[in-house]
């Protein structure tokens, strides 16, 4: 019996070196991974950043293209479908004309637009429900109507889709370009959506917990659902009040990525595509998880931590200053706010850094972020 515990003890003597070995080359194995992960998603998490910001101002190193705009890009009579005037309020939205999008008149026609500032728009905030569970923020702006002729005038709706980790109040400027518009057109009215897509700004489950929450159970914050989110808006909420059933489309950086894709699958509800800095892909699909919430413990702590990186406010006004030739077009001195709209309250001369601080706040969105990065 002796000589026996004496061997087993030999047995498991000469076992432990190699199992010791083998969880050592194991461990290795999976810091190198993780490495390599946190490396890739850092770089990609940062580019993303960066796109998502790069909206109404042109970056510094884009130039406009050179010389004046070809006889085949202009009409010498203006713009003359909506999809140019768009496509000009855009231009005048990033200080800059796109020879190749928009077809102005002259350059006074240009300077014209930029000038006019007073106009009798309103914004009114609004709430719509998807998939009969998530409450949607949206809003709508629209000129006011002063002389009882807005029952004979066509609708015409145009949608305007963000970029990543802003809600519609980053659309204002451009609503507000557009709706100057509307004076050339005796015949129209705009009318004007910025939407939240679920999980960002102002649209989140009603209930959220990090992730572990009964309404954020199986959610995932993938394009898949924000595409079925922009189906079910434009198909409940726009068509409905347009004239000939039909939305002008104008999509910045993911909103871009989103609207080109909702265009190509849905052709049949959209009238034009506008892009700006668009998005060329979206999603990670990082290994280890499809996205749907609640997270496993590595991605959940993996988007913690680089959410709360790119959420710093000076990290957030490091982008912007990156992304913007002109500070004052996101340092809060320029105002574009409605005046007397409920959604603009607190907001007026706010920094865009500030409000896009304020969407953050929540406690849904340290596993909105990993659910973006791991999602298809």
């Amino acid at each position: 019996s002796k000589m026996k515990m004496t061997a087993d003890e030999r047995n498991q003597k000469d076992k432990r070196p190699r199992r010791q070995s083998f969880q050592q080359g194991k461990m290795a194995i999976n810091i190198a991974v993780i490495a390599a992960m946190a490396l890739t998603s850092a770089a990609l998490a940062f580019v993303v950043a960066v796109e998502a910001f790069r909206a109404t101002d042109v970056p510094r190193h884009a130039q406009a293209p050179r010389g004046p705009p070809t006889r085949s890009s202009t009409a010498a009579a203006g713009p003359s479908s909506l999809f140019e005037q768009i496509s000009l309020a855009t231009s005048q939205a990033s200080r800059r004309r796109l020879y190749h999008l928009v077809t102005a008149s002259s350059k006074s026609d240009i300077n014209d637009l930029h000038q006019r500032t007073s106009h009798n728009g309103s914004l009114e905030s609004k709430t719509w429900t998807f998939r009969n569970k998530y409450p949607i923020s949206y809003e709508v702006a629209k000129n006011i109507d002063t002389d009882g002729n807005d029952s004979v005038l066509e609708t015409v709706p145009i949608l305007l889709l963000n970029g990543f980790g802003v809600g519609s109040f980053h659309q204002h400027s451009l609503m507000q370009q557009i709706l100057r518009l509307e004076s050339k057109n005796e015949k129209q009215r705009y009318v004007i959506y910025g939407i939240d897509y679920l999980g960002q700004g102002r649209s989140w489950p009603e209930n959220c917990d990090d992730g572990d929450s009964e309404d954020e159970l199986g959610l995932g914050y993938s394009a898949d659902t924000w595409l079925e989110q922009l189906k079910g808006f434009v198909g409940e909420i726009v068509i409905p009040l347009s004239s000939n059933k039909k939305v002008h489309l104008v999509g910045n950086s993911v909103g871009g990525y989103l609207a080109t894709i909702l265009a190509h699958r849905h052709p049949q509800l959209v009238e034009s595509l506008t892009l700006m800095n668009a998005t060329p892909v979206w999603g990670l699909n990082l290994p280890g998880w499809d996205g749907n919430l609640p997270p496993p413990k590595f991605p959940k702590l993996f988007g913690r931590l680089m959410f709360d990186v790119i959420r710093d406010v000076g990290i957030i006004d490091k982008y912007l200053e990156a992304a913007y030739v002109h500070r004052e077009a996101f340092d809060g001195t320029h105002d574009d706010s409605f005046e007397g709209c409920s959604s603009d309250e607190g907001r007026g001369g706010q920094g865009l850094g500030a409000k896009i601080r304020a969407c953050t706040e929540g406690k849904g969105g340290h596993a909105a972020f990993a659910s973006i990065l791991w999602s298809p």
